[in-house]
């Protein structure tokens, strides 16, 4: 089973690798506070708008939230998202001298951080193994029948279970693409898919023709 699954993983990483534009801590961390409940546009528009003008982590932490809500507004829910922003940000500066922690334990106490957030900035800044599961990585894993779970929390853990450790953050980002692209929530493209022959998904379905 496990070595079933990791070569599918490795297929899926290898057809749909992506690429990250910038690796640097804070702005991976912000960024992916903005994604939260956004479309990848939306979030690449918001970050952009707040970093430009040189904004940084300082001009961040000085301003007053509502000084954000245009920058961030394509987001959503920017009126929280400005607040933890600025919060997060001034909490850098003062607890960690402008650097952003590189474990999971310190990234989950700054404000709208959780886990999903914290292992992407593990991964892509730090390239710490990092197992970062959004709604694309639970849905597909569990469509796959890799893991049977009820929830992306769930599946963080059983993911790590049958996941060698460095596939662990290559297939977030990897699944993503796979999910807009072919494995789609309501009507996966599955003549077209790479790994069809191994999802219980598919083959559950041609059992019934």
């Amino acid at each position: 089973m496990e070595l079933a699954v990791k070569k599918t993983a490795e297929q899926i990483i290898e057809t749909f690798p992506k690429m990250h534009k910038n690796t640097d801590p804070y702005v991976v961390l912000i960024t992916t506070i903005l994604s939260q409940r956004s479309k990848d546009e939306n979030t690449e528009k918001a970050a952009l708008q707040l970093f430009r003008d040189g904004w940084d982590m300082q001009t961040i932490a000085n301003q007053p939230p509502e000084a954000l809500y245009d920058r961030i507004k394509p987001s959503g829910l920017y009126r929280q998202k400005a607040k933890n922003i600025v919060d997060t940000s001034k909490i850098l500066i003062e607890k960690y001298r402008g650097k952003v922690p590189s474990n999971i334990e310190e990234l989950t106490q700054l404000p709208g951080v959780g886990r999903k957030t914290a292992n992407i900035v593990l991964w892509v800044s730090f390239s710490i193994p990092a197992m970062a599961v959004d709604t694309h990585v639970h849905r597909i894993a569990n469509r796959l029948g890799w893991i049977n779970t009820t929830t992306p929390e769930k599946s963080e853990f059983a993911l790590m279970a049958v996941l060698d450790p460095e596939l662990w953050g290559p297939i977030n980002g990897a699944m993503v693409e796979f999910g807009k692209a072919v494995c789609k929530p309501r009507t996966p493209l599955c003549p077209s898919c790479v790994v069809k022959t191994a999802c219980r998904h598919y083959l559950r379905g041609t059992e019934k023709r």
